[in-house]
């Protein structure tokens, strides 16, 4: 197939780019940053954040595509021009979108029946899911009145390399080759569904082509969760240390800003994603099981990715005696 990646420069569309090429399609990457990409991919330069922008650069290749992976829509906004664009021209419209679209539940595991949030909620610490949640409701929609091809896929917490933030395994890492305390918010018995990025890839691919997946919506998580220590040990696992844990209390950790962990959960609980619809309708299963994808990343760390970061460890003294020590 035909396909269109928008973003695909970093991470989860990096390697949903390459997993098409392998796959065979013929894809192209709208994007405003350059990266490396496969043989025969095709680069259109756009920045989606300027008005008209995606008009401008698109516009002219609307009737090229069987297939668009939008990675880089976080509200209205966002999804309003691409619609315009691709209206009736293709055959797949796929949503990245995140499990932050939930509200918490008492029931686990969360399913894609369960309760999101409201599109009109105004609390800004959820501004993130909520922009996720009004581009959810405009494709169900317009699947529901005009047939528009839409699938959404709501990703939890990913982790592998060619992370883009220090927050995640990176800062962890450093921390463990240098011996460094690692603050964990609490008891640290809060447990996190992760899934590694080749994996959420992965299952994006496998829409294309699928009509039974048009008008669903999927959870994409792995098959494995462990807790907030549970990460940090197995993290440990891979580079062949002990770590050195510091549980600080929770009421002080929840003062701290920036979090002293990349995972809400450790401050508010955690929540685990149920994933049989993906397994049931979707040609996929979770390949890496935690140790195995967080060996992966400490790969890519220790070959360069560590050189791509700066690390901050001046709050180390502060936290420690906090917790006491």
């Amino acid at each position: 197939m035909r396909v269109l990646v928008t973003g695909g420069n970093r991470y989860i569309g990096l390697h949903l780019v390459f997993e098409l090429a392998r796959r065979g399609h013929e894809v192209t990457v709208a994007n405003s940053h350059p990266a490396e990409l496969p043989d025969g991919a095709r680069r259109i330069h756009v920045d989606r954040r300027v008005p008209g922008a995606l008009a401008d650069a698109l516009g002219p290749h609307r009737d090229e595509f069987d297939a668009v992976f939008d990675n880089t829509a976080y509200d209205l906004g966002d999804i309003e021009p691409m619609v315009e664009l691709f209206a009736g021209r293709i055959r797949h419209y796929v949503f990245t979108s995140s499990v932050a679209v939930y509200r918490r539940s008492f029931i686990q595991p969360v399913r894609e029946g369960s309760r999101r949030h409201a599109p009109d909620d105004p609390d800004p610490r959820k501004a993130y899911g909520v922009g996720k949640v009004r581009c959810e409701d405009h494709l169900q929609r317009l699947h529901d009145e005009t047939g528009f091809p839409a699938t959404l896929v709501r990703v939890t917490h990913t982790f592998g390399p060619r992370t883009p933030l220090v927050t995640r395994e990176p800062i962890v890492f450093k921390r463990l080759e240098e011996d460094r305390p690692i603050f964990v918010p609490g008891d640290g018995f809060p447990f996190v569904h992760l899934i590694h990025v080749q994996d959420a890839a992965r299952l994006l691919a496998s829409i294309a082509g699928n009509d039974r997946a048009v008008g669903r919506a999927y959870n994409a998580a792995g098959a494995e969760y462990t807790s907030v220590e549970g990460c940090i040990r197995l993290m440990a696992r891979v580079v062949g240390v002990e770590p050195d844990i510091v549980h600080v209390p929770l009421a002080a950790a929840r003062q701290q800003r920036p979090p002293l962990v990349h995972w809400g959960e450790a401050l508010v609980g955690g929540a685990v994603f149920a994933i049989d619809r993906a397994l049931d309708e979707l040609d996929w299963a979770p390949q890496y099981g935690l140790e195995d994808g967080y060996r992966s990343s400490y790969e890519w760390f220790a070959a360069g990715g560590r050189d791509q970061f700066e690390y901050d460890f001046s709050r180390d003294r502060e936290l420690l005696a906090l917790a006491g020590r």
